[in-house]
């Protein structure tokens, strides 16, 4: 299996871009090839300095990089020869089959909708956000792609996330809830109103409305919601993680008896930052489109781009795509 990797994308590229890529390629089953698209030099570069095998590492040069704040659809068709469009590309060719990027959020959902097409019966992708629970994580889709959805997307939505939660996330039958501001059937606008009635009526296990207060439960896997409100729900749930944990170490650190006693909790503080920690999950895939596309927070580092090799992997490896189309398909080409 070979996985091109946006090695320009990121905060901290092509440093750990380079060096997740390098343990993804020695530790990963499978994985026969990593292609590292960007400034060859810089990437090369890299490479020098990082310990490890290189043997499966291959660079593909490509002259441009999208900046985070550019406009994506503009940066896309100005830039022919970005780093995120030529790893896209490699796809589109059938020399990768799936792309890992922690660039332009926005310019890799314009340059895979673009370059890849989206899936038979699926009108728009989705970033399929994972975040955690007390039992088990669950996935916030749209978490970015598409601010304004119709009834038909949130559906479409809802089929692509629990087919992502059943086959990557090992849930048998994943429990679906609406995002709204009411338990309520009645209770949302008129746009999650009609979606509610959709879900009802689908093959899935709809269990209603779910409420903000709801989502870290433990009791839905797959949350429903378009783009804009998705983003600030993953946003906010990510600043209060920071929050929470920062709030924590400045009141151990006000008294020496607390600081003391952090010393019987290491075990519990360590478990409960593994769970909180984003990077472990691999990263947001881009349901919809017609290959498999992992995007990364900005922020990445290596450890975050190794597990989101892991998962680009384990959708290519399970036929992701191709379940997806079934179940649209079983529900008739519309949600």
């Amino acid at each position: 299996m070979r996985i091109a990797v946006d090695a320009m994308g990121g905060d901290f590229a092509p440093r750990e871009i380079v060096r997740g890529a390098v343990e993804g390629a020695n530790r990963l089953r499978g994985l026969s090839k990593v292609i590292l698209v960007g400034d060859q030099d810089a990437i090369r570069s890299e490479l020098d300095a990082c310990p490890g095998r290189k043997d499966k590492i291959e660079i593909l040069h490509a002259s441009e990089v999208v900046g985070m704040d550019e406009a994506p659809a503009l940066a896309v068709r100005r830039k022919r020869d970005s780093s995120i469009g030529r790893a896209i590309g490699l796809i589109k060719d059938g020399e990768a089959a799936a792309v890992v990027s922690a660039g332009n959020t926005g310019a890799v959902v314009v340059a895979a909708t673009l370059k890849l097409r989206t899936l038979e019966g699926v009108e728009r992708p989705a970033i399929a956000a994972v975040l955690p629970t007390t039992d088990r994580p669950f996935i916030l889709i749209d978490a970015g792609a598409n601010t304004d959805c119709s009834p038909g997307m949130l559906g479409e939505f809802a089929f692509m996330g629990s087919v992502y939660s059943r086959m990557i996330l090992r849930q048998e039958r994943p429990a679906v809830g609406l995002l709204s501001i009411g338990g309520e059937e009645t209770k949302g606008n008129e746009i999650t109103k009609e979606t509610f009635g959709l879900l009802t009526e689908s093959p899935l296990k709809f269990r209603g409305n779910v409420e903000g207060h709801d989502l870290f439960k433990g009791e839905t896997d797959v949350v429903v919601c378009d783009g804009f409100v998705g983003n600030i729900v993953l946003k906010t749930s990510e600043s209060t993680a920071l929050a929470v944990a920062r709030w924590t170490k400045q009141e151990f650190l006000k008294n020496p008896l607390r600081l003391a006693g952090t010393l019987f909790l290491a075990g519990a503080l360590k478990a409960m930052k593994r769970r909180l920690d984003p990077e472990m999950y691999g990263g947001a895939p881009l349901l919809g489109v017609n290959g498999v596309c992992i995007i990364t927070h900005g922020s990445s580092s290596a450890k975050a781009i190794f597990h989101a090799l892991r998962v680009a992997g384990d959708s290519v490896h399970h036929h992701l795509n191709e379940a997806i189309v079934e179940d649209i398909k079983r529900m008739g080409g519309e949600a």
